[in-house]
Protein backbone atom coordinates (compact mmCIF):
# COMPACT_ATOMS: atom_id res chain seq x y z
CA UNK A 1 0.00 0.00 0.00
CA UNK A 2 0.93 3.14 -0.33
CA UNK A 3 2.72 5.53 2.49
CA UNK A 4 0.41 8.30 3.95
CA UNK A 5 2.49 11.31 5.35
CA UNK A 6 0.00 12.94 8.97
CA UNK A 7 0.18 16.66 8.36
CA UNK A 8 -0.80 18.05 12.21
CA UNK A 9 -2.61 20.98 12.17
CA UNK A 10 -4.33 23.03 14.93
CA UNK A 11 -7.29 20.83 16.29
CA UNK A 12 -7.30 18.20 13.70
CA UNK A 13 -4.82 15.59 12.04
CA UNK A 14 -5.76 15.05 8.19
CA UNK A 15 -3.81 12.43 6.25
CA UNK A 16 -2.01 13.60 2.83
CA UNK A 17 -1.21 10.40 0.29
CA UNK A 18 1.85 10.59 -1.16
CA UNK A 19 2.15 10.62 -4.56
CA UNK A 20 2.64 7.54 -6.43
CA UNK A 21 6.48 6.37 -7.44
CA UNK A 22 5.27 5.10 -10.41
CA UNK A 23 3.24 8.48 -11.25
CA UNK A 24 7.33 9.22 -12.23
CA UNK A 25 8.96 6.09 -13.09
CA UNK A 26 6.60 5.27 -16.12
CA UNK A 27 7.08 8.75 -17.97
CA UNK A 28 11.07 7.08 -17.35
CA UNK A 29 10.34 4.19 -18.55
CA UNK A 30 8.41 5.57 -21.33
CA UNK A 31 11.39 7.96 -22.14
CA UNK A 32 13.74 4.72 -21.97
CA UNK A 33 11.88 3.19 -24.56
CA UNK A 34 11.75 6.27 -26.81
CA UNK A 35 15.64 6.28 -26.68
CA UNK A 36 16.08 2.85 -27.97
CA UNK A 37 13.36 2.49 -30.96
CA UNK A 38 12.68 5.38 -33.16
CA UNK A 39 9.11 4.11 -34.05
CA UNK A 40 8.19 4.96 -30.66
CA UNK A 41 9.59 8.13 -30.60
CA UNK A 42 7.81 8.98 -33.73
CA UNK A 43 4.44 7.81 -32.66
CA UNK A 44 5.15 9.84 -29.28
CA UNK A 45 5.97 13.15 -31.57
CA UNK A 46 2.83 11.89 -33.80
CA UNK A 47 5.36 12.31 -37.09
CA UNK A 48 6.41 9.29 -39.74
CA UNK A 49 9.54 6.82 -38.43
CA UNK A 50 12.51 7.85 -40.67
CA UNK A 51 15.28 5.31 -39.23
CA UNK A 52 15.91 2.12 -37.24
CA UNK A 53 17.49 1.22 -34.04
CA UNK A 54 20.93 1.68 -32.99
CA UNK A 55 22.58 -1.84 -31.84
CA UNK A 56 25.55 -0.99 -31.37
CA UNK A 57 27.72 -2.51 -28.15
CA UNK A 58 28.13 0.63 -26.86
CA UNK A 59 24.33 1.60 -27.28
CA UNK A 60 23.22 -1.43 -26.33
CA UNK A 61 25.41 -1.51 -23.20
CA UNK A 62 24.43 2.36 -21.96
CA UNK A 63 20.22 1.23 -22.93
CA UNK A 64 20.77 -1.57 -20.55
CA UNK A 65 22.38 0.78 -17.63
CA UNK A 66 19.37 2.84 -17.63
CA UNK A 67 17.01 -0.27 -17.21
CA UNK A 68 19.28 -1.59 -14.39
CA UNK A 69 19.17 1.96 -13.03
CA UNK A 70 15.09 1.89 -13.57
CA UNK A 71 14.52 -1.48 -12.26
CA UNK A 72 15.97 -0.85 -8.97
CA UNK A 73 13.45 2.09 -8.49
CA UNK A 74 10.39 0.14 -9.94
CA UNK A 75 11.54 -2.80 -7.84
CA UNK A 76 11.61 -0.43 -4.16
CA UNK A 77 8.82 1.60 -5.34
CA UNK A 78 5.77 0.79 -2.77
CA UNK A 79 2.40 1.32 -5.23
CA UNK A 80 -0.74 0.09 -5.17
CA UNK A 81 -0.60 -0.08 -9.09
CA UNK A 82 0.81 -4.00 -8.92
CA UNK A 83 -0.07 -5.19 -12.02
CA UNK A 84 1.67 -1.77 -13.92
CA UNK A 85 5.14 -2.68 -11.43
CA UNK A 86 5.17 -6.61 -12.19
CA UNK A 87 5.37 -5.91 -16.25
CA UNK A 88 7.93 -3.39 -15.75
CA UNK A 89 9.91 -5.32 -13.79
CA UNK A 90 9.45 -7.96 -16.46
CA UNK A 91 10.10 -5.72 -19.03
CA UNK A 92 12.82 -4.17 -18.13
CA UNK A 93 14.42 -7.49 -16.90
CA UNK A 94 14.12 -8.75 -20.12
CA UNK A 95 15.99 -5.63 -22.08
CA UNK A 96 19.20 -6.58 -19.68
CA UNK A 97 18.89 -10.25 -20.15
CA UNK A 98 19.15 -9.28 -23.80
CA UNK A 99 22.14 -7.34 -23.80
CA UNK A 100 24.08 -9.11 -21.20
CA UNK A 101 23.82 -12.48 -23.40
CA UNK A 102 24.69 -10.37 -25.96
CA UNK A 103 21.74 -11.97 -28.49
CA UNK A 104 22.68 -9.44 -30.78
CA UNK A 105 25.10 -11.68 -32.02
CA UNK A 106 22.43 -14.16 -33.85
CA UNK A 107 20.11 -11.17 -35.13
CA UNK A 108 17.10 -13.71 -36.90
CA UNK A 109 15.74 -16.71 -36.41
CA UNK A 110 14.98 -18.36 -39.47
CA UNK A 111 11.58 -16.48 -40.11
CA UNK A 112 12.10 -12.93 -38.96
CA UNK A 113 15.56 -10.98 -38.47
CA UNK A 114 16.70 -7.50 -38.91
CA UNK A 115 16.36 -8.35 -42.83
CA UNK A 116 12.82 -8.84 -43.12
CA UNK A 117 11.83 -5.43 -41.05
CA UNK A 118 12.33 -2.92 -43.95
CA UNK A 119 10.06 -5.60 -45.62
CA UNK A 120 7.36 -5.28 -42.84
CA UNK A 121 7.91 -1.84 -42.41
CA UNK A 122 6.50 -0.86 -46.13
CA UNK A 123 3.42 -3.03 -45.98
CA UNK A 124 2.42 -0.99 -43.29
CA UNK A 125 3.58 2.61 -44.01
CA UNK A 126 1.08 4.61 -46.13
CA UNK A 127 2.78 7.71 -47.85
CA UNK A 128 -0.52 9.83 -47.55
CA UNK A 129 1.54 13.29 -47.10
CA UNK A 130 5.11 14.69 -48.43
CA UNK A 131 6.44 15.08 -44.63
CA UNK A 132 5.77 10.60 -44.94
CA UNK A 133 7.08 10.24 -47.73
CA UNK A 134 10.24 11.79 -47.09
CA UNK A 135 10.77 10.15 -43.55
CA UNK A 136 10.50 6.98 -45.76
CA UNK A 137 13.18 7.87 -47.94
CA UNK A 138 15.35 8.46 -44.62
CA UNK A 139 14.18 5.11 -43.62
CA UNK A 140 15.57 3.35 -46.54
CA UNK A 141 18.72 4.98 -47.12
CA UNK A 142 19.32 4.28 -43.63
CA UNK A 143 18.97 0.60 -44.47
CA UNK A 144 22.72 0.56 -45.31
CA UNK A 145 24.01 1.47 -41.86
CA UNK A 146 21.28 -0.81 -40.67
CA UNK A 147 22.57 -3.69 -41.60
CA UNK A 148 26.11 -3.04 -41.01
CA UNK A 149 25.71 -3.08 -37.68
CA UNK A 150 24.36 -6.02 -37.53
CA UNK A 151 26.92 -7.54 -39.84
CA UNK A 152 29.15 -5.95 -36.80
CA UNK A 153 27.57 -7.72 -34.06
CA UNK A 154 27.14 -11.09 -36.78
CA UNK A 155 31.20 -10.34 -36.69
CA UNK A 156 31.53 -10.46 -32.58
CA UNK A 157 29.52 -13.88 -32.92
CA UNK A 158 32.08 -15.47 -35.52
CA UNK A 159 34.85 -14.22 -32.71
CA UNK A 160 32.78 -15.28 -29.38
CA UNK A 161 32.06 -18.64 -31.13
CA UNK A 162 28.12 -17.99 -30.85
CA UNK A 163 26.58 -18.30 -33.94
CA UNK A 164 23.95 -19.63 -35.98
CA UNK A 165 22.90 -23.19 -37.40
CA UNK A 166 22.82 -23.58 -40.61
CA UNK A 167 19.14 -24.18 -41.14
CA UNK A 168 17.68 -20.60 -40.28
CA UNK A 169 20.71 -19.33 -42.23
CA UNK A 170 19.77 -21.00 -45.49
CA UNK A 171 16.52 -19.07 -44.90
CA UNK A 172 17.15 -16.37 -44.10
CA UNK A 173 19.63 -16.44 -47.33
CA UNK A 174 16.54 -17.16 -49.22
CA UNK A 175 14.37 -14.37 -48.11
CA UNK A 176 17.19 -11.99 -48.71
CA UNK A 177 17.82 -12.81 -51.80
CA UNK A 178 13.92 -12.46 -53.02
CA UNK A 179 15.12 -8.70 -52.29
CA UNK A 180 17.98 -8.51 -54.80
CA UNK A 181 15.95 -7.55 -57.67
CA UNK A 182 17.37 -5.39 -60.69
CA UNK A 183 14.66 -2.69 -61.10
CA UNK A 184 13.86 -0.65 -57.28
CA UNK A 185 10.28 -0.57 -59.00
CA UNK A 186 10.00 -4.38 -58.35
CA UNK A 187 11.03 -3.97 -54.58
CA UNK A 188 8.25 -4.04 -52.10
CA UNK A 189 10.25 -1.32 -50.31
CA UNK A 190 9.31 0.70 -53.16
CA UNK A 191 5.73 -0.18 -52.92
CA UNK A 192 4.49 2.75 -50.68
CA UNK A 193 5.53 4.90 -53.47
CA UNK A 194 2.68 3.80 -55.91
CA UNK A 195 0.24 5.17 -54.06
CA UNK A 196 0.71 8.91 -53.29
CA UNK A 197 -2.25 11.19 -52.72
CA UNK A 198 -3.75 11.63 -55.85
CA UNK A 199 -4.20 15.21 -55.52
CA UNK A 200 -0.65 15.62 -54.24
CA UNK A 201 1.43 18.10 -56.67
CA UNK A 202 2.46 15.83 -60.19
CA UNK A 203 6.41 17.31 -59.45
CA UNK A 204 6.54 17.12 -55.80
CA UNK A 205 5.47 13.39 -56.59
CA UNK A 206 7.95 12.73 -59.75
CA UNK A 207 10.52 14.31 -57.23
CA UNK A 208 9.61 11.82 -54.22
CA UNK A 209 9.38 8.66 -56.43
CA UNK A 210 12.47 9.47 -58.04
CA UNK A 211 14.33 9.69 -54.82
CA UNK A 212 12.38 6.65 -53.35
CA UNK A 213 13.93 4.95 -56.48
CA UNK A 214 17.54 5.90 -55.52
CA UNK A 215 17.12 5.07 -51.76
CA UNK A 216 15.19 1.75 -52.72
CA UNK A 217 18.38 0.65 -54.68
CA UNK A 218 20.91 1.77 -52.16
CA UNK A 219 18.56 -0.79 -49.68
CA UNK A 220 18.79 -3.32 -51.98
CA UNK A 221 22.38 -2.76 -52.44
CA UNK A 222 22.70 -3.24 -48.61
CA UNK A 223 20.45 -6.67 -48.92
CA UNK A 224 23.23 -7.40 -51.83
CA UNK A 225 26.30 -7.02 -49.41
CA UNK A 226 24.34 -8.89 -46.44
CA UNK A 227 24.14 -11.68 -49.02
CA UNK A 228 27.64 -11.84 -49.15
CA UNK A 229 28.89 -11.49 -46.02
CA UNK A 230 26.64 -14.34 -44.77
CA UNK A 231 27.85 -16.75 -47.42
CA UNK A 232 31.30 -15.78 -47.60
CA UNK A 233 32.38 -15.38 -44.39
CA UNK A 234 29.41 -15.95 -41.95
CA UNK A 235 28.83 -19.66 -43.33
CA UNK A 236 32.15 -21.11 -42.65
CA UNK A 237 31.91 -20.66 -38.58
CA UNK A 238 28.76 -21.94 -38.72
CA UNK A 239 28.09 -23.78 -34.95
CA UNK A 240 28.03 -27.64 -35.59
CA UNK A 241 25.00 -28.38 -33.20
CA UNK A 242 21.09 -27.78 -34.08
CA UNK A 243 20.82 -26.25 -30.66
CA UNK A 244 22.41 -23.86 -28.39
CA UNK A 245 23.15 -26.34 -25.63
CA UNK A 246 26.77 -26.73 -26.28
CA UNK A 247 27.76 -23.58 -26.72
CA UNK A 248 30.00 -21.58 -23.67
CA UNK A 249 26.99 -20.50 -21.16
CA UNK A 250 24.77 -21.94 -23.63
CA UNK A 251 22.35 -23.42 -20.89
CA UNK A 252 22.49 -20.41 -18.65
CA UNK A 253 21.31 -18.21 -21.61
CA UNK A 254 18.44 -21.02 -22.41
CA UNK A 255 17.25 -20.87 -18.86
CA UNK A 256 17.06 -17.23 -18.81
CA UNK A 257 14.73 -17.89 -22.27
CA UNK A 258 12.58 -20.03 -20.86
CA UNK A 259 11.32 -17.94 -17.75
CA UNK A 260 11.59 -15.16 -20.04
CA UNK A 261 9.17 -16.44 -22.75
CA UNK A 262 6.91 -18.62 -19.76
CA UNK A 263 5.95 -14.88 -18.05
CA UNK A 264 6.58 -16.13 -14.37
CA UNK A 265 4.90 -19.77 -14.64
CA UNK A 266 8.23 -21.31 -12.33
CA UNK A 267 9.07 -24.07 -14.97
CA UNK A 268 12.60 -25.31 -15.45
CA UNK A 269 13.93 -27.13 -18.45
CA UNK A 270 13.53 -30.29 -16.87
CA UNK A 271 9.81 -29.64 -16.12
CA UNK A 272 8.95 -28.35 -19.49
CA UNK A 273 10.57 -31.41 -21.21
CA UNK A 274 8.97 -33.70 -18.75
CA UNK A 275 5.18 -31.56 -19.33
CA UNK A 276 5.87 -31.75 -23.14
CA UNK A 277 5.95 -36.38 -22.87
CA UNK A 278 2.75 -35.75 -20.88
CA UNK A 279 0.53 -33.80 -23.04
CA UNK A 280 2.01 -35.95 -25.82
CA UNK A 281 0.65 -38.91 -24.54
CA UNK A 282 -2.62 -37.32 -23.53
CA UNK A 283 -3.51 -36.02 -26.87
CA UNK A 284 -2.07 -38.74 -29.12
CA UNK A 285 -5.22 -40.97 -27.39
CA UNK A 286 -7.52 -38.06 -28.45
CA UNK A 287 -6.46 -37.79 -31.91
CA UNK A 288 -6.89 -41.98 -31.31
CA UNK A 289 -10.30 -41.93 -30.67
CA UNK A 290 -11.24 -39.79 -33.57
CA UNK A 291 -9.90 -41.92 -36.28
CA UNK A 292 -11.84 -44.53 -34.70
CA UNK A 293 -14.61 -42.22 -35.17
CA UNK A 294 -14.04 -42.06 -38.92
CA UNK A 295 -13.67 -45.27 -39.24
CA UNK A 296 -9.98 -45.48 -40.87
CA UNK A 297 -8.82 -48.86 -41.09
CA UNK A 298 -5.13 -48.66 -40.96
CA UNK A 299 -2.40 -47.36 -38.64
CA UNK A 300 -1.78 -44.04 -36.85
CA UNK A 301 1.10 -43.74 -39.49
CA UNK A 302 -1.19 -44.64 -42.61
CA UNK A 303 -3.48 -41.82 -41.36
CA UNK A 304 -1.36 -39.11 -41.72
CA UNK A 305 0.02 -39.96 -44.85
CA UNK A 306 -3.47 -40.19 -46.19
CA UNK A 307 -4.26 -36.81 -44.65
CA UNK A 308 -0.75 -35.49 -46.02
CA UNK A 309 -1.21 -36.84 -49.83
CA UNK A 310 -5.20 -36.80 -50.53
CA UNK A 311 -5.46 -33.94 -52.99
CA UNK A 312 -8.93 -33.45 -51.01
CA UNK A 313 -7.17 -31.74 -48.46
CA UNK A 314 -5.74 -29.39 -50.19
CA UNK A 315 -6.62 -25.98 -51.58
CA UNK A 316 -6.33 -25.96 -55.63
CA UNK A 317 -5.33 -22.19 -55.81
CA UNK A 318 -3.89 -19.54 -54.00
CA UNK A 319 -7.10 -17.43 -53.89
CA UNK A 320 -8.55 -20.98 -52.99
CA UNK A 321 -7.29 -20.97 -49.56
CA UNK A 322 -7.26 -17.13 -48.99
CA UNK A 323 -11.42 -17.96 -49.41
CA UNK A 324 -11.41 -20.08 -47.33
CA UNK A 325 -9.50 -18.50 -44.95
CA UNK A 326 -12.30 -15.45 -45.31
CA UNK A 327 -15.07 -17.49 -45.25
CA UNK A 328 -13.97 -18.88 -41.59
CA UNK A 329 -12.70 -15.71 -40.01
CA UNK A 330 -16.73 -14.68 -41.16
CA UNK A 331 -17.96 -17.70 -38.91
CA UNK A 332 -15.58 -17.27 -35.91
CA UNK A 333 -16.46 -13.67 -35.52
CA UNK A 334 -20.18 -14.85 -35.68
CA UNK A 335 -19.78 -16.64 -32.61
CA UNK A 336 -18.01 -14.42 -30.59
CA UNK A 337 -20.75 -12.65 -28.88
CA UNK A 338 -21.68 -16.09 -27.06
CA UNK A 339 -17.98 -16.00 -25.46
CA UNK A 340 -16.94 -12.50 -24.37
CA UNK A 341 -18.88 -9.36 -23.37
CA UNK A 342 -16.14 -7.06 -24.52
CA UNK A 343 -15.46 -7.39 -28.36
CA UNK A 344 -12.88 -5.40 -29.90
CA UNK A 345 -13.98 -2.18 -32.18
CA UNK A 346 -10.99 -2.49 -34.31
CA UNK A 347 -11.50 -5.13 -37.11
CA UNK A 348 -8.91 -7.25 -39.31
CA UNK A 349 -8.39 -8.42 -42.70
CA UNK A 350 -7.02 -11.22 -44.17
CA UNK A 351 -3.95 -11.41 -46.40
CA UNK A 352 -1.50 -13.31 -47.90
CA UNK A 353 2.44 -13.35 -46.70
CA UNK A 354 4.85 -11.61 -48.83
CA UNK A 355 5.99 -13.60 -51.46
CA UNK A 356 9.26 -12.56 -50.97
CA UNK A 357 9.03 -14.36 -47.55
CA UNK A 358 7.04 -17.00 -48.24
CA UNK A 359 8.69 -19.68 -48.62
CA UNK A 360 10.62 -19.73 -45.11
CA UNK A 361 7.81 -18.18 -43.45
CA UNK A 362 5.62 -19.70 -40.91
CA UNK A 363 2.21 -20.91 -42.15
CA UNK A 364 0.18 -18.05 -40.77
CA UNK A 365 0.89 -15.05 -38.21
CA UNK A 366 -1.11 -11.70 -37.25
CA UNK A 367 0.32 -8.57 -37.54
CA UNK A 368 -1.19 -6.00 -35.64
CA UNK A 369 -3.28 -2.79 -36.42
CA UNK A 370 -3.93 0.43 -34.78
CA UNK A 371 -7.01 1.55 -33.29
CA UNK A 372 -5.69 5.03 -32.77
CA UNK A 373 -4.66 5.30 -36.68
CA UNK A 374 -7.46 3.03 -37.77
CA UNK A 375 -5.20 0.69 -39.44
CA UNK A 376 -7.04 -3.25 -39.40
CA UNK A 377 -4.95 -6.00 -38.18
CA UNK A 378 -3.98 -8.42 -40.38
CA UNK A 379 -4.40 -12.35 -40.29
CA UNK A 380 -1.31 -13.53 -42.95
CA UNK A 381 -2.06 -16.83 -44.88
CA UNK A 382 1.13 -18.64 -46.41
CA UNK A 383 -0.23 -19.22 -50.04
CA UNK A 384 3.25 -20.57 -51.06
CA UNK A 385 3.64 -24.61 -51.75
CA UNK A 386 -0.45 -25.20 -51.60
CA UNK A 387 0.40 -29.00 -51.23
CA UNK A 388 2.03 -28.32 -47.60
CA UNK A 389 -1.05 -26.19 -46.31
CA UNK A 390 -4.43 -28.65 -45.03
CA UNK A 391 -7.28 -26.70 -45.28
CA UNK A 392 -8.25 -29.80 -42.12
CA UNK A 393 -5.98 -27.25 -40.16
CA UNK A 394 -7.22 -24.09 -41.50
CA UNK A 395 -9.79 -23.17 -38.82
CA UNK A 396 -7.48 -23.77 -35.54
CA UNK A 397 -4.96 -21.59 -37.45
CA UNK A 398 -7.56 -19.02 -38.18
CA UNK A 399 -8.93 -19.18 -34.53
CA UNK A 400 -5.31 -18.52 -33.33
CA UNK A 401 -3.81 -16.02 -35.70
CA UNK A 402 -7.52 -13.80 -35.55
CA UNK A 403 -10.18 -13.78 -33.41
CA UNK A 404 -10.70 -15.18 -31.17
CA UNK A 405 -6.87 -15.36 -30.48
CA UNK A 406 -4.09 -13.21 -31.03
CA UNK A 407 -6.66 -10.05 -32.88
CA UNK A 408 -9.10 -10.20 -29.67
CA UNK A 409 -6.51 -10.41 -27.22
CA UNK A 410 -4.07 -7.71 -28.72
CA UNK A 411 -6.86 -5.18 -30.10
CA UNK A 412 -8.40 -5.18 -26.70
CA UNK A 413 -5.20 -4.55 -25.19
CA UNK A 414 -4.17 -1.56 -27.66
CA UNK A 415 -8.15 0.16 -26.61
CA UNK A 416 -7.62 -0.42 -23.34
CA UNK A 417 -8.00 3.37 -21.85
CA UNK A 418 -6.70 5.22 -18.90
CA UNK A 419 -3.58 2.74 -19.18
CA UNK A 420 -0.05 4.08 -20.05
CA UNK A 421 1.55 2.49 -23.68
CA UNK A 422 3.69 -0.05 -22.32
CA UNK A 423 0.12 -1.68 -20.88
CA UNK A 424 -1.58 -1.73 -23.93
CA UNK A 425 1.40 -3.28 -25.58
CA UNK A 426 3.27 -5.26 -23.05
CA UNK A 427 3.39 -8.85 -24.81
CA UNK A 428 4.35 -11.78 -22.30
CA UNK A 429 4.77 -14.81 -24.60
CA UNK A 430 3.17 -17.39 -22.32
CA UNK A 431 0.12 -14.95 -21.84
CA UNK A 432 -0.43 -14.03 -25.85
CA UNK A 433 0.91 -17.34 -27.11
CA UNK A 434 -0.79 -19.40 -24.17
CA UNK A 435 -4.14 -17.26 -25.28
CA UNK A 436 -3.77 -18.12 -28.80
CA UNK A 437 -3.91 -21.86 -28.34
CA UNK A 438 -6.66 -21.25 -25.91
CA UNK A 439 -8.76 -19.43 -28.56
CA UNK A 440 -8.13 -23.01 -30.46
CA UNK A 441 -10.26 -24.56 -28.01
CA UNK A 442 -12.82 -22.35 -27.80
CA UNK A 443 -13.60 -22.73 -32.06
CA UNK A 444 -13.90 -25.96 -31.08
CA UNK A 445 -16.47 -25.28 -28.36
CA UNK A 446 -18.52 -23.10 -30.51
CA UNK A 447 -18.78 -26.07 -33.24
CA UNK A 448 -16.31 -24.27 -35.60
CA UNK A 449 -15.02 -27.16 -36.67
CA UNK A 450 -17.59 -29.07 -38.69
CA UNK A 451 -15.95 -32.20 -39.57
CA UNK A 452 -13.61 -34.79 -38.06
CA UNK A 453 -11.21 -34.03 -39.65
CA UNK A 454 -10.76 -30.47 -38.63
CA UNK A 455 -11.31 -31.56 -35.02
CA UNK A 456 -7.74 -33.85 -35.74
CA UNK A 457 -6.90 -30.54 -37.30
CA UNK A 458 -6.89 -28.94 -34.21
CA UNK A 459 -6.03 -31.79 -32.16
CA UNK A 460 -2.53 -32.01 -34.45
CA UNK A 461 -2.29 -28.42 -33.91
CA UNK A 462 -2.55 -28.55 -30.07
CA UNK A 463 0.58 -32.03 -30.35
CA UNK A 464 2.44 -29.56 -32.72
CA UNK A 465 2.84 -27.10 -29.22
CA UNK A 466 2.64 -30.38 -26.82
CA UNK A 467 6.06 -31.34 -28.94
CA UNK A 468 7.56 -28.18 -29.19
CA UNK A 469 7.84 -28.64 -25.20
CA UNK A 470 10.26 -31.65 -25.94
CA UNK A 471 11.83 -30.65 -29.26
CA UNK A 472 13.04 -26.97 -27.85
CA UNK A 473 14.56 -28.37 -24.65
CA UNK A 474 15.88 -31.63 -26.37
CA UNK A 475 17.40 -29.01 -28.54
CA UNK A 476 18.64 -26.63 -26.49
CA UNK A 477 18.83 -28.13 -22.92
CA UNK A 478 19.88 -31.70 -23.67
CA UNK A 479 21.64 -31.29 -27.07
CA UNK A 480 19.55 -32.85 -29.19
CA UNK A 481 20.02 -33.48 -33.10
CA UNK A 482 17.60 -31.41 -35.62
CA UNK A 483 16.36 -35.18 -36.89
CA UNK A 484 15.51 -36.08 -32.99
CA UNK A 485 13.55 -33.22 -32.38
CA UNK A 486 11.32 -33.44 -35.96
CA UNK A 487 10.31 -36.97 -34.50
CA UNK A 488 7.96 -35.84 -32.50
CA UNK A 489 6.19 -33.82 -34.75
CA UNK A 490 6.43 -36.29 -37.86
CA UNK A 491 4.92 -39.20 -35.63
CA UNK A 492 2.42 -37.69 -33.40
CA UNK A 493 1.17 -34.82 -35.97
CA UNK A 494 -0.58 -34.38 -39.21
CA UNK A 495 1.74 -31.37 -39.68
CA UNK A 496 3.47 -31.30 -43.28
CA UNK A 497 6.62 -31.86 -43.95
CA UNK A 498 7.41 -28.42 -45.09
CA UNK A 499 5.66 -27.36 -42.11
CA UNK A 500 7.80 -29.43 -39.74
CA UNK A 501 11.31 -28.43 -41.28
CA UNK A 502 10.16 -24.78 -41.02
CA UNK A 503 8.97 -25.09 -37.54
CA UNK A 504 11.97 -26.69 -36.19
CA UNK A 505 14.13 -24.21 -38.53
CA UNK A 506 12.43 -21.70 -35.78
CA UNK A 507 13.17 -23.29 -32.85
CA UNK A 508 16.52 -23.91 -33.85
CA UNK A 509 16.56 -19.88 -34.24
CA UNK A 510 15.03 -18.73 -31.43
CA UNK A 511 15.19 -20.60 -28.18
CA UNK A 512 12.94 -20.78 -25.47
CA UNK A 513 9.71 -19.06 -27.12
CA UNK A 514 8.25 -22.26 -28.73
CA UNK A 515 7.84 -23.27 -25.05
CA UNK A 516 5.21 -20.47 -24.08
CA UNK A 517 2.47 -21.62 -26.08
CA UNK A 518 1.44 -24.73 -24.29
CA UNK A 519 2.33 -23.00 -20.78
CA UNK A 520 0.23 -20.41 -20.86
CA UNK A 521 -2.88 -22.18 -22.83
CA UNK A 522 -2.27 -25.19 -19.90
CA UNK A 523 -2.32 -22.01 -17.36
CA UNK A 524 -5.38 -20.67 -18.46
CA UNK A 525 -7.33 -23.87 -18.94
CA UNK A 526 -6.52 -24.40 -15.09
CA UNK A 527 -7.74 -20.64 -14.42
CA UNK A 528 -10.89 -21.64 -15.88
CA UNK A 529 -11.51 -24.82 -14.33
CA UNK A 530 -10.61 -23.58 -11.05
CA UNK A 531 -13.61 -20.96 -11.68
CA UNK A 532 -15.71 -23.35 -12.69
CA UNK A 533 -15.48 -25.63 -9.47
CA UNK A 534 -15.73 -22.37 -7.17
CA UNK A 535 -18.31 -20.90 -8.24
CA UNK A 536 -21.16 -23.57 -9.95
CA UNK A 537 -23.88 -22.52 -11.57
CA UNK A 538 -23.32 -18.79 -11.11
CA UNK A 539 -19.66 -19.35 -13.49
CA UNK A 540 -20.28 -17.37 -16.43
CA UNK A 541 -17.75 -17.69 -19.53
CA UNK A 542 -18.18 -14.16 -21.17
CA UNK A 543 -17.05 -12.87 -17.53
CA UNK A 544 -14.75 -15.47 -17.31
CA UNK A 545 -13.11 -14.56 -20.55
CA UNK A 546 -13.94 -11.08 -19.64
CA UNK A 547 -11.70 -11.43 -16.49
CA UNK A 548 -8.82 -12.92 -18.47
CA UNK A 549 -8.50 -10.76 -20.99
CA UNK A 550 -9.64 -6.61 -19.11
CA UNK A 551 -5.68 -6.16 -18.17
CA UNK A 552 -4.13 -6.83 -21.10
CA UNK A 553 -1.37 -9.10 -21.33
CA UNK A 554 0.00 -9.88 -18.17
CA UNK A 555 2.62 -12.62 -16.35
CA UNK A 556 1.07 -15.82 -15.65
CA UNK A 557 1.61 -15.33 -11.90
CA UNK A 558 -0.20 -11.70 -11.98
CA UNK A 559 -2.94 -14.04 -14.05
CA UNK A 560 -3.12 -16.48 -11.69
CA UNK A 561 -3.91 -13.53 -8.31
CA UNK A 562 -5.85 -11.53 -10.91
CA UNK A 563 -8.81 -14.57 -11.61
CA UNK A 564 -8.48 -15.99 -7.83
CA UNK A 565 -9.61 -12.22 -6.93
CA UNK A 566 -12.27 -12.06 -9.57
CA UNK A 567 -13.55 -15.66 -8.11
CA UNK A 568 -14.02 -13.97 -4.86
CA UNK A 569 -15.80 -11.08 -5.86
CA UNK A 570 -18.29 -13.65 -7.42
CA UNK A 571 -18.59 -15.86 -5.33
CA UNK A 572 -19.66 -13.89 -2.17
CA UNK A 573 -19.69 -17.07 0.28
CA UNK A 574 -22.20 -18.41 2.58
CA UNK A 575 -24.10 -15.71 4.73
CA UNK A 576 -22.38 -15.06 7.78
CA UNK A 577 -25.97 -16.45 9.80
CA UNK A 578 -27.86 -18.68 9.34
CA UNK A 579 -31.33 -17.73 7.43
CA UNK A 580 -34.28 -18.25 9.33
CA UNK A 581 -37.33 -18.92 7.65
CA UNK A 582 -41.04 -19.79 8.92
Amino acid sequence: MKPFLFALAVGAVSPVALADPLDTLVPAYEAHVRQASPDAAAKDAEVSPDRWPDVRPAVLAAQAESARALLADVKKAETDRDIDQAILIRLLTSDIMWVETDSARIPFTGDWGFHAEPIFAAMQTELDSVEAAEAWIARLNDVPRYFGDHVDNMRRGIDTGWTAYRDPLETVIDQIREQVVDDPEDSSLYAPFLSLPEDMDPATAARLQAEGRAATARAIAAYLDVWRFLEIDYRPHLRQGAGIAALEGGQDVYAAAVVHHTAGAGYTPEDIHMLGQTEVARIRAEMEAVIAEIGFEGSFEEFLTYLRTDPQFYAASAEDLMAAAEEISGRLRAMLPDYFGTLPQLDFEVQPVPDAIAPGYTTGRYVSGDPEEGRLGIYLVNTYALDQRPLYELPALSAHEAVPGHHLQITLAQEMRDQPDFRKHYYATAFGEGWGLYAERIAGEAGIYKTPYERFGALSYEMWRACRLVADTGLHWYGWTRARAEACFVENSALAPLNIQTEVTRYIGWPGQAVAYKVGELKIRELRARAEQALGDRFDIRDFHDAVLENGAVPLDVLDARIDAWISQADPGPPPFPVLSD
